[in-house]
């Protein structure tokens, strides 16, 4: 795109950042990625990185937000590398001691840390080939790879050392000289030469002074590269202290804990080109290779026709064999003939349907929806705009006639306005996960998965998680949050319009203005809490979307395996998924249908007539409706 024309090959006036931690890298990351942009964009700074730790979470809305903003996206990670060979293998590696005492690497040496960055769309994919299978076959308290995944997936990729957690730091600061160069020798033949740099760090802390001499002479004897980095976890000096209170909220400890998880320093921002030219004086072949690699690299997302493949009959393509389903399905429903209007409805949505490309959408829902039918799972009558299709009625996906309930067919698809149609499936909640089961082993366990979301920390949340941090009583939390105003919509106003005289709700939170204006305690918990507010927590798993992909869904994005169930995950949430070309279906457990079934099971134990409620005719017969009503059908 137009910002990677611009790039210089070298510059004493400029720098890119090549290490940084997003708010994806939960509770630890404090760097918004809107924020963090306009930061670059305003430092003058061509590009810069994600490095996330061990996901690639926020890939695509990194992308997307530094397009926007004219800045060239380096899409990367902080990778945890197992010392092990077999990523199956639970090993850790006994790492010595040191003059200064017994030292370690995370996860009691189970892994150790190591940047990537993709030079290309072949490495980016290569990138969440990696990331996915370092979930799927490699997780030990983190996710791992290991140097027979690095070697296989190394094509396209630029590798660094890393940070001090790195295997080559760690080796260096144990005293383990020869066994640092080993390991970096091992490295630079995997990713090749020129493809694998030493990466040095000054945030003014011993743990890197302690390797930054014995790194650089390494790199002479190896002919490494070096590169400059600093640890990005905010994006402004000031965010110190609110990146302190979110490790602390990670770590349920408080800021006057002398024990709590914190940084050494304060210099995990986004410093300027001068002030990174100037910290590393001594070595300005490090800046300027942070140009260099961000003029080599170069990615792009682009929407493909990703939707899943419907097996039709020999001769039959996915448009013919939807034409005549939805023609049997005519005549299934209107067994003394369809009227003309009915006739005239179905042939629109169908070429409608068929022009938008949505042939094997409507197959691949009918489908399991019929399976689930013939299994003896309720299946709702139908949710939401999909109850105006006729084409839906016909093949049973709904329940409902869409003519004889004046419902219309545009809002669901609309030929003006192309979007991906959307069908919510209502399934007894108890036997939702047989559905998913038969979609996944149909289409392949390779190509279907759920979908990551993930939470934020709220307003309220914010105040209460600050009054926490900041060791005060609950009680202050509590005055805050109570002196809000109402949520609108389960919406509550965000902190920055309580300050803000522009915003529409501004006024309605006067209360809480007075409380922070004339209370220091509460005046300290709100500024820290704005510090905190909207940071991603945690991720979590949609409710009820299924995600189906013609193509395996390891070549197309980040997957993961959630620990307790071995369920497959998506690594990225909804929206960036539809922007890729990618189905999702929603799946929803409902417990109406629930209980229905369980109304109808008695009822037929108690009688010994079983009742199908789909053959009752509410509407007409008002007098089985009362009886209904009543519970006095058939006796009961």
């Amino acid at each position: 795109h137009p910002a990677s024309e611009e790039t210089p090959v070298a510059s004493s006036d400029s720098f890119v950042h090549l290490h940084v931690h997003s708010e994806y890298s939960m509770l630890d990351g404090a760097a918004r990625v809107g924020e963090l942009m306009k930061a670059v964009s305003t430092e003058g700074m061509p590009a810069v990185a994600v490095t996330d730790h061990g996901n690639m979470f926020g890939a695509y809305d990194f992308w997307k937000q530094a397009t926007a903003n004219g800045v060239k996206p380096i899409i990367g990670t902080e990778a945890y590398i197992t010392p092990g060979t077999h990523r199956s293998d639970k090993s850790r590696v006994r790492w010595g001691s040191s003059q200064q005492g017994q030292d370690d690497v995370g996860g009691s040496g189970s892994y150790t840390h190591m940047t990537l960055l993709s030079e290309n769309n072949e490495g980016m994919h290569n990138l969440f080939r990696l990331s996915s299978l370092a979930s799927i076959e490699g997780y030990y308290f983190k996710p791992r790879m290991d140097r027979e995944l690095l070697s296989r997936y190394a094509p396209g990729l630029i590798a660094t050392t890393g940070c001090v957690g790195g295997e080559v730091q760690t080796r260096l600061r144990l005293g383990q000289y020869e066994e640092a160069k080993k390991a970096a020798a091992e490295f630079q033949d995997i990713f090749g030469k020129g493809n694998f740099f030493a990466e040095i760090m000054d945030h003014g802390i011993d743990i890197e002074k302690r390797t930054m001499r014995d790194l650089i002479r390494l790199a002479k004897e190896l002919d490494l590269p070096l590169v400059a980095t600093n640890d990005l976890h905010y994006t402004h000096a000031h965010d110190a202290t609110a990146h302190a209170a979110l490790l602390c909220v990670q770590s349920a400890s408080t800021l006057d804990d002398p024990n709590r998880f914190k940084f050494d320093s304060e210099e995990f921002y986004l410093k300027s080109a001068a002030q990174m030219r100037d910290l590393f004086r001594d070595y300005p072949e490090a800046c300027d290779n942070t140009l260099l690699i961000a003029e080599r690299c170069e990615v792009n997302f682009e929407k493909r026709d990703l939707m899943p493949r419907f097996p039709v009959p020999d001769g039959e393509t996915e448009a013919s064999w939807f034409e005549k389903e939805v023609a049997t399905g005519m005549r299934r429903r209107f067994p003394q003939g369809p009227s003309e209007a009915h006739l005239a409805q179905a042939k629109y949505e169908v070429d409608v349907i068929t022009t938008m490309g949505f042939p094997g959408y409507f197959l691949v829902v009918a489908d399991f929806i019929a399976w689930a039918k013939s299994q003896g799972i309720r299946v709702g009558p139908g949710r939401g705009s999909a109850a105006g299709s006729m084409a839906s009625y016909a093949m049973g996906i709904t329940e409902l006639d869409p003519l004889a309930h004046g419902l219309i067919f545009e809002r669901f698809l609309n030929p003006e306005r192309v979007s991906m149609p959307d069908v919510d499936v209502d399934f007894d909640d108890r036997r939702r996960p047989e559905v998913i089961r038969y979609v996944t082993e149909k289409y392949g366990d390779d190509r279907v998965a759920q979908i990551v979301t993930y939470g934020t920390i709220k307003a309220k949340q914010a105040l209460k998680d600050s009054a926490r941090v900041l060791g005060m009583p609950y009680s202050v939390g509590e005055k805050l949050t109570k002196a809000m105003p109402p949520a609108i919509m389960g919406k509550d106003i965000s902190l920055g319009d309580v300050l803000n005289k522009e915003a529409e709700r501004y006024k309605e939170a006067a209360d809480l203005r007075a409380l922070i204006e004339t209370d220091p305690e509460s005046a300290r918990v709100f500024e820290t809490a704005r510090g905190i507010e909207n940071l991603k927590r945690q991720w979590g798993v949609h409710a009820a979307g299924v995600l189906m992909s013609a193509e395996p869904l390891i070549d197309v994005l980040p997957i993961m395996r959630r620990e307790d169930d071995g369920a497959i995950i998506t690594q990225f949430d909804q929206p960036p998924l539809e922007d890729l070309g990618l189905l999702k279906m929603d799946f929803l457990g409902l417990r109406n249908l629930t209980v229905i079934e369980d109304a109808l099971r008695m009822i037929e134990a108690n009688t010994g007539a079983p009742l199908k409620i789909e053959e009752l005719d509410l509407d007409a017969d008002q007098t089985t409706y009362d009886l209904l009503a009543r519970g006095e059908t058939l006796g009961v």
